[in-house]
């Protein structure tokens, strides 16, 4: 066999072997579809059925049911209300669906706690084996700190959750002020000053023999601070 028939034999193997093993890779490739498609399902709609009718239903189809909550409902007791993953939805086989059961109906008595303070009204809520839900705050100048205004639910019967909201009164709403910048003015006239703003007020004097006697020197807070009407100004006086 002459050199150039090797080559070209050489050539029609090497070809051989590279459409088998194509052939071979798009074959690999299409089961691997085949396989992973075929393990794929269409989640069932569970909403309204009893836990075991739904466990059923999901076995059939590969799939897992857990129970993510239970919450009070006009719905019977065991009945789903809510699911996860929605109807319809494609699942791997072996997946789980979470879903929320109903305890059904609870017939819960609402306490009065308007005009109590907050503490009292987190006790008369335990008590009834009832939950504190959102308290929100809001500044009353004619009202004393932590007394309950509203609550939602209102008191009585017929609830349909057990938490309790509740508006409280936080007091007088704090006055607020900017700092002004005193260095440089004169004792009197700064005291005067935080006289009308009712602001506590320490003084310190220093010898200071480059500033006039009286003068304010130094300042905190600084400048430009906001601060609250408890909040104590300390100067520095240059005596």
């Amino acid at each position: 066999m002459t050199l150039r028939e090797r080559v070209e034999w050489a050539s029609r193997v090497a070809f051989l072997i590279f459409i088998l093993a194509s052939a071979a890779f798009l074959s690999a490739i299409t089961a691997m579809r085949i396989a992973i498609h075929g393990r794929e399902t269409t989640m069932p709609n569970l909403v309204g059925k009893d836990v075991s009718e739904a466990s059923r239903a999901l076995r059939s189809k590969g799939l897992i049911l857990r129970v993510a909550d239970r919450v009070y409902s006009d719905v019977p007791i065991n009945q789903v209300i809510r699911q996860a993953p929605s109807p319809g939805m494609l699942m791997k086989v072996s997946q789980q669906a979470h879903v929320v059961l109903s305890l059904g109906q609870r017939e819960l008595q609402i306490p009065p706690l308007e005009g109590n303070s907050l503490r009292v009204s987190r006790i008369e809520l335990l008590r009834g084996g009832l939950q504190v839900g959102e308290v929100s705050t809001v500044n009353l100048p004619d009202m004393g700190t932590d007394i309950v205004l509203q609550q939602n639910p209102k008191p009585g019967k017929g609830a349909a959750t057990p938490r309790v909201d509740m508006l409280v009164s936080a007091g007088a709403k704090d006055a607020s002020y900017v700092m002004p910048y005193f260095i440089g003015l004169n004792e009197i006239d700064v005291q005067h000053r935080l006289d009308q703003a009712s602001l506590h007020r320490k003084f310190s004097y220093v010898a200071a023999p480059q500033w006039p006697h009286g003068t304010v020197i130094d300042q905190s807070p600084l400048a430009g601070t906001r601060i609250s009407g408890a909040t104590e100004v300390d100067l520095t006086i240059a005596n």
